[in-house]
Parts: C-alpha cells; structure tokens; sequence
C-alpha cells in the first residue's frame, strides 16, 4: 500500500459520491495502490449509509464508525492509526481541498521528504473576517510557539510512515493536529494550491468553534499566556506601588480632603479583572492538565468495514 487517504466526516452526504469519483480518478491514474479511509464521526445524515454503500462498491474504501462524534481532531486521530500505507494524506470530505493535488504530494514525498505541506494561496468561499483571522491566528500562535507552524495550511498534506509513527507515540488527547504535525519534525516541503468553496452543504466551523480551536493550539503549544498573566500582574503591581507612593507625598503636602472614591472604586475594578482574567489563564491550563489526567481514550470504534483488524482507541502511556 503506497498512499492512505484520511478522510473524516460529519454531515457530508452530499460530497461523498463525487469525492470517491475524483480520488478514484487521481490514484487509478497515478498507478498508486492506494486506500481511503473515512471516518463517520458522529453524523446525524445519511453519511454513513453512503460510506457504507462506497465500501461494497469499492473494497479500496474502508470505513470507520466512531461511537459518538469525538470531534475532527479525534476522527483524524482514528484514521492515522488505522492507515496501512507508507504514506498517509488527510484529506477534507468536503472538497475544498483537491484530490487532483496527491500525484505532486506524491511525487515530493518520493524525493525524500517526510511532510509534505498543502499550503494555501487563496481561500474562495469565505469571509473576509475568517480569511483575515486565520491569518492572524497563524502569525500570532507562531510568534508565542517554539515550534513554528506552517501558516495557511490546512491538514491536507502527506506525512511519511515514520511521521506516522511518531505521531502515534504521542498521548495526549485533546490534540491540536496541526501543531503535532509540526511538532514532530522531520524533514519537510511545500506545494501550493488555491482551495475550492465547499462542494455541498455547510460548514459546521462557526467562530465560535473556531475561537475555541485557536484557544486550543495556543495552550496546547505555547506558556505565554501564563507568562503574560504573570508580567500584567507584576505591571499592575509596580502602578499600584508608584500610586501609593504618590497617594503618601500628596498627603503629606497637600493634606487629606477625604476624596477619591472614584478612583478607589475604578483602581478596585481594574485590579480585580486582572485577577480574574490570570486565574481563566492558570484555569485553561489547569483544565488540559485535569482532562490529561483521566487517561480516557481519544476515540472509541464502533465498528469498521474493510480491513484485517479493527483499530484500537488510543490508550495513554503509564508514566511513573
């Protein structure tokens, strides 16, 4: 097996049929063998049914049905462990990125790099503001970062059976993929490509869920916020101590008129939101850790079509 394509799915009936006709497509021409992985996380649609249907019509299309939705980064966690080729390409189900792209993945793969990165140079059918926050998002997490993260690039790229396996050594479960990719290294390229607006339906990405993405991959990879929490604190400290001194030398000059509440009531407010805004820091923190701490899997299998061996949720590793 030469190329495993990953494919994870929630809500995307609409693109299954025309994503297996263009991949199919692609690698029968390439000469590959290859196989596609998909995983049905949670759908509430007939997803399941179409992955279903495209197994028995292709045996190169295994399918994974996860017992609730666990999220992408689990779905694309469950497809990685379950990939048998020497290269594996995760891949979107909804189009946006091209499967006509893999035959140049490939092609720098077999030049002897490990990752190769699908970087985008336009994003049609989207935004503005979500256009111009994914690239403040890149520029911010990679300044706060020690590992430097590919910007405007996606999870569609090929990662090397060592990457596989590197990426499997890892236990951690509440995963910023995009981060791990970077994080394990290894020797790394670029192709570029324009992304497609969605073939069908609608994204499920509200900023919400954004906003709660890039609060992960800032945490996940990165302590400056604790470190930004404790030099605000230790800013607020030193105004506090050079108004208090200034309080002592007008005092004694000028006397007492027993005045100031306002600005009693605004030092009081100030200082209590900075409290509170270092403690949701130290709180975001203290959460990963506690959620770290259970050793639950990331993902639970409940059943597989095609393959030899089911895959096994990933369990963390013991540490004394």
């Amino acid at each position: 097996m030469t190329a495993s394509i990953i494919v994870p799915c929630h809500n995307e009936s609409g693109s299954l049929q025309t994503l297996y006709t263009r991949v199919r497509a692609v690698m029968d021409e390439s000469g590959e063998p290859w196989e596609m992985i998909c995983i049905n996380d949670g759908s509430g649609d007939d997803t399941l049914l179409q992955l279903i249907a495209l197994h028995h019509q292709d045996r190169r299309v295994r399918v994974i049905d996860l017992s609730r939705n666990f999220g992408k980064e689990a779905a694309l966690t469950a497809g990685l462990d379950a990939a048998q080729g020497e290269a594996a390409i995760p891949l979107d189900a909804d189009l946006q990125d091209p499967p006509e792209l893999i035959p140049e993945l490939l092609a720098r793969w077999r030049e002897g790099f490990d990752v190769v990165n699908a970087v985008r140079l336009s994003r049609e059918g989207e935004s503005w503001l979500k256009r111009a926050s994914a690239h403040v998002f890149y520029r911010i997490i990679n300044r706060m970062s020690d590992v430097e993260i590919p910007p405007d690039t996606g999870d569609f790229r090929l990662l090397s059976r060592p990457v596989l396996e590197a990426l499997q050594a890892l236990p951690e479960r509440r995963r910023f993929m995009k981060g791990l990719f970077a994080w394990v290294g290894f020797r790394s390229t670029n192709v570029y490509y324009h992304r497609a607006p969605r073939h069908a339906g609608k994204t499920t990405w509200s900023y919400w869920r954004l906003w709660n993405l890039a609060v992960e991959g800032i945490t996940s990879f990165s302590q400056v916020p604790l470190q930004l929490a404790a030099y605000l604190g230790f800013a607020v400290s030193l105004l506090a101590f050079l108004y208090a001194v200034w309080l002592v030398i007008s005092t004694l000059a000028y006397g007492n008129p027993v005045k100031g509440y306002p600005s009693i009531m605004v030092t009081l407010l100030f200082l209590g939101g900075v409290q509170l805004m270092a403690l949701g820091v130290i709180g975001e923190y203290l959460g990963r850790i506690y959620e770290e701490s259970k050793h639950r899997p990331i993902y639970l299998v409940r059943q597989v079509w095609g393959g030899e061996h089911p895959p096994q949720a990933v369990q963390p590793q013991d540490h004394p």
